[in-house]
């Protein structure tokens, strides 16, 4: 299938590593200029090198902390003015830390609604006077499927991530009218550098190995394993591109069947 993205801008935070690399590195694939963004310069500069090299399609970078209330609003800018405007916005930011409700105080919880929040709600604002000059317009949100189904130890990530959901569903009732689409893409286990951080934290805690915490969270899945960057970054280019003109609204999870429920 022909996704119609070659031409296309687009934005992926949160791009140096994990998901948003996957994401960045497929639609670079499918021929959309690229801007990818993350805090380490040097770790960006390395992926936006790494896009470029396996993909043949260019590839910019912009530095900076999504949590700092000023920062979204000059990345997109940047981003906007390398390649003359901006189709595709995929808002993804590092995820809240681990930790029980009684272990976290009031500096996590503001921290974690910074970067799990409101670094959306400014990309999304700063990004919509050149997504409304688009004829193909769309914004992703990268949140979790722990917004369906809470994680134990992660109460910063359940909860913080729940208003983001909210805050696309709301987007797209109400910009939708203006031909902008608003979906969200909810992961499950995923193998990647965050997965690690947390499974080692897990381990930690349990007084088990990395290996043995994988093991056990790969038999929660019907497929017996966790999903590849990669596979994600399917899902959810897709979500992106002109070929799903009319999804909107949406919260695809892409978890492998570890979410429980019907709907």
């Amino acid at each position: 299938m022909d996704l119609n993205l070659t031409g296309k801008t687009a934005l992926v935070t949160g791009s140096s590593r994990g998901l948003g690399f996957a994401v960045a590195h497929l639609l670079a694939v499918e021929g959309a200029n690229i801007v990818i963004n993350g805090r380490n310069p040097d770790t960006l500069e390395d992926a936006r090198l790494r896009i470029e090299k396996e993909t043949g399609s260019l590839a910019a970078a912009v530095t900076g902390d999504l949590s700092l209330p000023a920062m979204p609003a000059a990345i997109v800018k940047q981003a906007a003015e390398i390649w003359g405007g901006l189709d595709i916005l995929v808002t993804n930011a590092g995820g809240p830390p681990p930790g029980s409700f009684e272990s976290l105080d009031d500096d996590a919880w503001d921290l974690s609604i910074q970067l799990s929040l409101m670094s959306h709600v400014r990309l999304i604002r700063a990004a919509l006077p050149y997504l409304k000059d688009s004829s193909a317009a769309s914004v992703l949100a990268i949140a979790s499927y722990s917004v369906k189904q809470p994680i134990p130890k992660l109460v910063l990530s359940n909860s913080v991530r729940s208003a983001t959901i909210g805050l696309i569903k709301t987007l797209a009732l109400e910009i939708g009218g203006q031909g902008i689409r608003f979906n969200a893409i909810l992961p499950g286990w995923t193998n990647t550098e965050r997965v690690t951080e947390l499974l080692q934290a897990r381990a930690a805690a349990n007084g088990t190995t990395v290996q043995q915490e994988m093991d056990q969270q790969m038999l929660d899945s019907p497929l017996g394993r966790m999903a590849t960057p990669e596979e994600f970054a399917n899902a959810a280019v897709f979500l992106t591109s002109p070929a799903a003109s009319y999804i909107t609204g949406h919260m695809l999870t892409v978890d492998g069947g570890m979410y429980k429920g019907t709907f």
